[in-house]
């Protein structure tokens, strides 16, 4: 079931294509859990150069899925609408499984603690039932500037 399609996500997060990794929100509880869902597909712009006649989706691609998803679980949240979710760290990332195309990667962000410009997420994602990806990520919250405003538009 989609509860969210992209133009419903790019209205709670400035990621755009190229860079928009998640196609559809499969379920969301604002500020605690949200799980996305992303199509591996021969289209997808790393696969014909990572590898070469064996398509692997990179494992810093999927860590960026995850936290395009958990941008979506705080942007909904009251109040959060509008700020930048940054990277502040990146803890026990593990590539438990290859993402090819044809794999539906399910992608699944829990809320552990939430402060007004702080979130600690756990993270996994799953291909099926196998895990492919878990890990804890911080986003540090940013409002946006004017300059970065002007950007966005141009």
């Amino acid at each position: 079931m989609v509860l969210l399609d992209k133009d419903q996500i790019k209205a709670l997060i400035p990621h755009r294509e190229p860079f928009l990794l998640i196609d559809e929100i499969a379920a969301l509880d604002p500020g605690k859990t949200c799980t996305a869902v992303k199509y591996i597909t021969e289209n997808d712009f790393w696969v014909s150069g990572h590898f070469p006649g064996y398509p692997v989706t990179p494992g810093v691609l999927m860590i960026e899925m995850l936290a395009q998803t958990g941008g979506v679980c705080i942007a909904s949240m009251p109040g959060h609408g509008g700020k930048l979710g940054l990277f502040a760290k990146i803890d026990d990332a593990k590539f438990r499984r290859q993402v090819v195309p044809g794999d539906k990667l399910e992608l699944t962000v829990t809320v552990k603690k939430i402060r007004s410009s702080v979130a600690v997420c756990d993270a996994e994602a799953h291909v099926g039932k196998e895990k492919a990806v878990t890990a804890c990520l911080t986003f540090a919250f940013a409002a946006k500037t004017p300059k970065q405003m002007s950007i966005e538009t141009e």
